[in-house]
């Protein structure tokens, strides 16, 4: 079992395959030439399913694959494959671009739920915001993985003045498609350029449901980011994970694995913990890792609290989103 001071139990484990990506949101890879990391630098597959076992090993019963983007890795059906004979709840977050190659690949490993990024509903503005012309693919891809009784959440970053104005479009899709919709606080990382004045807040993003539409509250669970909602007669459901206006850290148990193998308690925390270099050198890394998650701060990795209008993002060190994996 891994617990850290407060006596949080960690058994969710959010693991990097590359920072890599075919998009090019501005909030995530803020560069169109982009540096990725020398592949001999990441995790390799058999690095990854070592750790993943000894995670689960510790507790871990649920592993997240993210990136960038995890379908762009070359062996990412091996991965995919290999982490689906352990016993656990295994998912991913990806873009959507790739799915079509994929399901087979998903069906077999026993994935079940899947998070797909999409900031907007209008093809031109997917294309501003991703700087790709792939909008309808991406599309087709969430119809082929409810077709195939795959659970699907889409992940919604919303900010003002880009998609603040769609918030009851994203609704309206959950009347007759059983989708979660995620509204997804605005975050400050390293590159994204964020200022407080972009951010739409639980308050606000209720506020323009309530709008249009009525909804009630739903049950959630014991380490739920998301508070969740529906709207009566709606076939799917809608959520905000409020990490800057209304923070969850006090049930927090995920730990993420970046790409590079470095292990990050937080989100947001400023440390990062090297598995990869002691593991390649033949070392336990078992200790390392209970060290890591011991040391987690109370709170946003212990870099900002209060309120986020009074948040100086420029104070805040940490990785890009791309580099982190979500």
């Amino acid at each position: 079992m891994i617990k850290d001071s407060y006596n949080r139990i960690h058994n969710y484990l959010r693991i990097s395959l590359t920072d890599n990506c075919n998009l090019r949101c501005f909030y995530c890879m803020p560069e169109e030439e982009y540096e990725f990391t020398q592949a001999s630098k990441l995790m390799q597959a058999a690095e990854i399913e070592t750790l993943a076992r000894l995670f689960v090993e510790q507790g871990v019963n649920k592993i997240r694959l993210t990136g960038g983007e995890p379908l762009v890795r070359k062996d990412a059906a091996q991965i995919i494959s290999a982490l689906g004979k352990l016993s656990i709840d295994l998912s991913l977050t990806t873009n959507g671009a790739r799915v079509h190659d994929f399901i087979d690949v998903f069906l077999e490993a026993n994935i079940r739920s899947i998070n797909i990024s999409l900031d907007t509903l209008q093809a031109d503005k997917f294309q501003i915001i991703t700087r790709r012309n792939i909008f309808q693919q991406v599309k087709d891809n969430i119809d082929l993985l409810l077709k195939n009784n795959i659970r699907v959440k889409i992940n919604v970053v919303v900010m003002k003045g880009l998609n603040d104005m769609e918030i009851t479009d994203f609704i309206a899709w959950t009347k007759h498609q059983p989708i979660e919709i995620r509204f997804i606080e605005f975050m400050p990382f390293a590159g994204n350029r964020w200022t407080s004045n972009q951010v739409v807040s639980l308050e606000d993003i209720l506020s323009a449901v309530s709008s249009r539409y009525p909804y009630i509250s739903l049950p959630g669970g014991p380490n739920d980011t998301a508070k969740h909602y529906q709207v009566e007669g709606h076939a799917g459901t809608f959520a905000v994970i409020s990490t800057m206006s209304a923070p969850f850290c006090s049930t927090c148990n995920r730990m993420r694995l970046t790409a590079d193998g470095k292990l990050k308690n937080c989100l947001f925390s400023e440390a990062e913990t090297d598995l990869l270099g002691p593991m390649r050198m033949g070392q336990d890394v078992l200790p390392l890792i209970h060290e890591c998650i011991g040391s987690k701060a109370k709170a946003l990795g212990g870099q900002f609290s209060g309120l986020f209008e009074n948040i100086e993002a420029s104070t805040i060190h940490n990785r890009s989103m791309i580099t982190i994996g979500g």
